[in-house]
């Protein structure tokens, strides 16, 4: 019985989630997004760096050439197919540092 008496006048730390949102922390992990150039370019390359350094395995590119009448990125390569598989992925942030363009950023979007 304290321990009720203790815990009833106390603020209460849960919240109607559906209609009341909690805005997330500044280094929350969310969902990728592949960035662009302001031009519209993609800054991804296909190098595949960040699906060699995945430890889940979740991420798979396959890289291919840019042609000179359509470029799709101002690199020699672009990412022909880029997909996440976030069954697998565990957001451990890995494949954002592996980037050596800066393409691949993590969002705090989580629904």
């Amino acid at each position: 019985m304290r321990v009720v008496i203790k815990n009833v006048f106390k603020r209460k730390d849960t919240i109607a989630y559906p209609e009341v949102r909690r805005r997330p922390y500044p280094r929350y992990k969310g969902r990728h997004i592949l960035d662009r150039h302001p031009d519209g370019l993609e800054k991804c390359i296909g190098c595949e760096l960040c699906a060699g350094v995945c430890p889940a395995d979740a991420i798979y590119v396959v890289g291919a050439e840019n042609s000179p009448g359509q470029r799709f990125s101002p690199g020699e390569r672009y990412a022909h197919i880029y997909q996440i598989n976030y069954l697998r992925c565990i957001f451990c942030g890995l494949c954002v540092e592996a980037c050596p363009t800066e393409a691949l950023l993590m969002t705090t979007e989580f629904e």
